[in-house]
């Protein structure tokens, strides 16, 4: 299997970021591992384990430090955990499951059944979307609602990803700089992320295969809630072939569309809470 780092140095340099990006969380919080048949799963917990679960899943090329700001907006209402997964850049163990099989939606399973989690609010970035997609087809008495964001799975790739990225990487760090500003719908991103989306790109395998789109009958099986923004700006997927399918495949579906945004959607917590507490 091909794993997240390209060298120990890298995987050092990556981590010593994080702890450092740790201090921003101003609530009490736990680093827990969990131990899964995949390997070890590193995650953030926070907030009353009594009360109900949120489960964040990050998108490719990224970790849980995504979401710190949502962990702290989240915490005074529900337990929440935030895992590595497996594969990415994170702590968790390196190998990269192969994405057309059932090997990451087995992993979140093992990660409730281990934290002894009945059910959960689900809520899924990018490759996280497609790997919640998966898991809620899969084992729908396990999700309360499902909260994705930019998700994959639903529409297709966009193949012009892949000639901006050609484009714009040889050109070194200005280019590389351009082409994080373009997943984040041409908005500028705080220098504290962009060096560390900067530092990952540096150092992590990323992944070369197309993610699995998931069929009709699949997506009919999402019987809970279901909640999804895409931005229109979005270079990475077509958000509008996953608006337009979402809400003709999906039964309980609302999808928002973002005109301003592309494919980074972050600080989105007051509109999950809304949906996920049911306040009007």
């Amino acid at each position: 299997m091909k794993k997240a780092f390209n060298s120990e140095s890298g995987k050092t340099a990556v981590t010593s970021y994080y702890n450092m990006l740790l201090e921003h969380l101003t609530i009490p919080y736990e680093r827990i591992n969990v131990h899964t048949r995949y390997g070890n799963t590193f995650a953030l917990s926070a907030g009353d384990t009594q009360k109900p679960t949120v489960i964040l899943l990050h998108g490719s090329s990224m970790s849980s430090a995504m979401w710190l700001d949502d962990i702290m907006a989240f915490a005074p209402h529900y337990h929440v955990i935030a895992p590595d997964i497996p594969g990415e850049p994170g702590q968790s163990d390196e190998n990269q499951l192969p994405l057309d099989s059932n090997d990451y939606a087995e992993w979140l399973l093992d990660v409730l059944n281990v934290l002894n989690i009945k059910d959960t609010y689900l809520v899924g970035n990018s490759l996280g979307g497609w790997l919640a997609l998966r898991f809620s087809t899969l084992y729908p008495e396990r999700v309360k609602k499902l909260v994705l964001l930019a998700p994959a799975g639903i529409g297709s790739q966009n193949p012009a990803f892949g000639l901006l990225a050609m484009e714009l990487l040889p050109k070194g760090e200005s280019g590389i700089n351009e082409l994080l500003i373009q997943l984040n719908g041409g908005m500028p991103i705080p220098e504290i992320r962009l060096n560390y989306q900067k530092l990952i790109m540096s150092v992590f395998n990323v992944r070369q295969e197309v993610i699995p789109v998931l069929s009709d009958e699949e997506l009919k099986r999402l019987s809970m809630p279901c909640l999804i923004f895409v931005g229109n700006n979005d270079v990475i997927l077509k958000s509008d072939e996953t608006a337009a399918r979402a809400l003709k495949k999906i039964p309980q579906c609302q999808v928002v569309e973002l005109p301003e945004k592309g494919h980074s959607l972050v600080g989105m917590s007051e509109e999950i809470l809304i949906f996920i507490r049911d306040i009007s």
